[in-house]
């Protein structure tokens, strides 16, 4: 759900003119231009500073929000399950939406409903279903601490991946190229190999978990492990440890794909972590205080 500019300056408090300001230099996640307007997430939350660096600020910022967080009422069972539901249906019609799904966010909602939508493919209806199973087992495994391994990331796959049943939860053993990236992924006999060396580096690193989880993303989308699904299985292995770790899960938007994209560029042509980890940062930063804002109504 998208609100208007006129609207965000009310909730904020802020002249409509510094909400466009806000928008055009893409501190909103999510925002997107329509026409002369802006269309605005309507759980968008306020930035607090645009300016900030990643690494000088906005980690100490979340870090401390999140021991706030930790110190208000928890959610109940029930409040738990009505905002995983709201965040379910968002995050996967912009998982899906960004590796081609044409199924707009009405539609996978009525799709996680049961329904079915006419003129659109078995193939788009399996993947809302999947993410759906994939993202249940990942809130499992939170439940149980269970540590990020190989056999973890198969199983996710295998769920993520209804459409394909002979592919499901198995490395790929062809070559493959990913058009227009920067970067060409692992060799089929390479890849065993490199999610081996990539787990134990992400066990053993000492990064502060947002800039962590920024280079394993772009390492395991980097090797391509699978021959289809590596992008929504490893947005999914990003909110499995943001959630062990007691942060809310994050949702990268559509809308933000083409930034998205460029992230990984910049890592593999200018060895440029910050454009990843100030993405999920700034998603990380809104969410947490989306959810301190639900407990102090």
């Amino acid at each position: 759900m998208y609100i208007t500019v006129k609207q965000t300056a009310e909730k904020w408090g802020i002249s409509d003119r510094r909400v466009r300001i806000l928008c055009s230099e893409g501190k909103i996640p999510g925002a997107y231009q329509e026409g002369r307007g802006w269309k605005i997430p309507y759980d968008a939350t306020k930035p607090t500073d645009g300016r900030y660096k990643i690494k000088e600020s906005l980690i100490p910022i979340i870090e401390s929000k999140l021991e706030l967080l930790k110190k208000r009422r928890p959610f109940t069972e029930g409040e738990l399950e009505r905002l995983n539901e709201e965040f379910l249906t968002e995050y996967t019609y912009n998982s899906n939406a960004i590796e081609g799904n044409t199924l707009t966010l009405r539609e996978t909602d009525m799709v996680l409903r049961g329904l079915t939508i006419d003129q659109k493919s078995l193939k788009e209806h399996l993947e809302v279903i999947g993410h759906k199973e994939a993202f249940d087992y990942v809130r499992q495994l939170v439940s149980e601490s269970v540590q990020m391994s190989e056999k973890v990331i198969k199983d996710i796959h295998y769920l993520v991946l209804a459409d394909k049943k002979e592919d499901r939860g198995i490395y790929r053993r062809v070559p493959v190229r990913i058009m227009g990236a920067a970067h060409e992924p692992a060799q089929p006999y390479l890849i065993i190999p490199k999610m081996e060396e990539l787990l134990e580096q992400y066990k053993n690193s000492k990064e502060d978990i947002v800039t962590k989880l920024a280079r394993f993303h772009i390492e395991f989308e980097g090797i391509h492990p699978f021959i289809d699904g590596n992008g929504r299985t490893g947005r999914l292995l990003v909110n499995l440890e943001l959630m062990k770790a007691g942060y809310p899960p994050i949702d990268i938007k559509f809308t933000d794909r083409l930034k998205y994209y460029q992230a990984f560029d910049e890592y593999y042509l200018k060895n440029n972590i910050s454009a990843m980890a100030d993405m999920f940062a700034r998603y990380l930063n809104q969410k947490i205080d989306l959810y301190l804002s639900i407990l102090d109504m």
